[in-house]
């Protein structure tokens, strides 16, 4: 398997993507930008699909939820899966509704085995639905539950086990928990089934006081790039995107920053 780098896919690059003139390897796309029935967003979509595979990334699944699954949403996800064959399809490790409200934020769920047991089964149904393996992704935390008996890197490890599905390793989002959280970003590397593992989030970070907040915002930070180092190590090849959603620099500044990542692979491995 040869490893894929990618970026996001972003309105300052459209035009550029789909004249199949950027040199990545793939784009991923925000799936509710692109879950439209007509419009330009599905014209912008196969017109870079010509040139490029794409991945889906959700937001809104709501896979941690109490609320029941969006039968809807599913049904759209499934049309624009079977439109585009993405390369994978995945959301995140959290909770986004609740009463039928979009909360509008990834937020995070208690560590136990009754949430595993929860988030595993609507991860089964899902992917059922969809006849895929998903991608889960580990989000940013900034407390801890009480309540929580196992790790972080227990709970995403049980569920994707107990799910059979696979992950989203976001370095960035480690770093983050890891400093706000007091814990040493190596041990949720080393708990982590690195095999169920197909891609990896590198982004940068604010600072808030005592706190580092996941914005997106900013280059990758050393602290990301050193962890990237190290998970390249064991990994080995796996698709490595830069996530950037806000302050968007000129796209030979992100394509800087991939070259960077490829660059680490190719270190990782050779040590």
């Amino acid at each position: 398997m040869t490893p894929a780098f990618g970026l996001g896919l972003r309105p300052p690059f459209y035009a550029a993507a789909a004249a199949g003139a950027v040199p990545v390897d793939f784009f991923e796309v925000i799936t509710e930008n692109f879950m439209v029935p007509g419009g330009n967003p599905p014209r912008v979509l196969d017109s870079v699909r010509r040139h490029y595979p794409v991945a889906l990334h959700g937001v809104s699944m709501n896979l941690g939820g109490t609320d029941p699954l969006d039968e809807a949403y599913l049904d759209d996800l499934a049309v624009l899966v079977r439109r585009v064959d993405p390369l994978w399809v995945s959301d995140h490790l959290c909770w986004t509704r609740h009463g039928g409200h979009h909360l509008h934020d990834l937020l995070p769920l208690p560590y136990t085995e009754e949430a595993v047991d929860h988030v595993s089964g609507r991860i089964r149904r899902v992917q059922e639905r969809l006849g895929r393996q998903i991608l889960i992704e580990n989000v940013t935390t900034y407390l801890r539950f009480t309540e929580g008996v196992l790790t972080e890197w227990e709970f995403l490890a049980s569920v994707a086990e107990r799910a059979d599905c696979l992950i989203l390793l976001d370095i960035n989002n480690v770093v983050v928990s890891a400093h706000n959280n007091g814990f040493d970003p190596l041990r949720f590397l080393g708990g982590t089934p690195l095999g169920r593992v197909r891609q990896l989030h590198l982004a940068g970070h604010s600072v808030s006081g005592p706190l580092l907040i996941d914005t997106h915002d900013h280059p990758v930070g050393n602290a990301a790039w050193s962890l990237y180092r190290e998970a390249a190590r064991r990994l080995g090849p796996a698709a490595v995107m830069i996530e950037r959603d806000d302050a968007i620099p000129p796209l030979p500044q992100l394509l800087a920053e991939l070259d960077r990542a490829r660059a680490v692979h190719q270190e990782a491995l050779a040590a």
